[in-house]
């Protein structure tokens, strides 16, 4: 009887692991498409006085993004990026004039304003910083 006993729970045991490994492993293949899945986002800059505009277009890692800058952006500024995975969305612009500068930054995903700032002063660095709507 005890040999019964053992069998059984040995079965429910392996069984067990045998569902476990297999909800780690589509886990694990969720994370491998979110970290290579795109999407897109479309920045947009409008104000006074603003000398450059920073922000994630695409390059680099995740984590750790490459930053690309526009000098004297024409304003209004909107430029179309495609990021990867976990990637945030993020646009800085920065202003500085004595008269006073203003700065509105977006981040537009799928038609949609996901962040909205703005913000005015003398000199100003503002910015919009959106989570990746993959990671969501």
């Amino acid at each position: 009887m005890n040999r019964t006993i053992r069998a059984a729970v040995c079965s429910v045991a392996v069984a067990g692991l045998a569902l476990g490994l297999s909800s780690c492993s589509e886990a694990v293949d969720q994370v491998d498409k979110a970290v290579n899945e795109t999407y897109e986002v479309t920045y947009e800059v409008t104000g006074k006085s603003i000398d450059s505009i920073d922000f994630h277009g695409g390059r680099g890692k995740a984590m750790e993004p490459k930053i690309e800058s526009v000098s004297k952006p024409e304003l209004p500024w909107k430029k179309t990026v495609t990021l990867r995975g976990i990637m945030p969305a993020a646009v800085m612009p920065v202003a500085a004039d004595p008269e006073g500068s203003q700065v509105t930054c977006k981040i537009i995903y799928k038609g949609e304003v996901i962040e909205e700032q703005s913000t005015e002063g003398l000199v100003t660095a503002g910015g919009c910083t959106a989570e990746s709507p993959i990671a969501k």
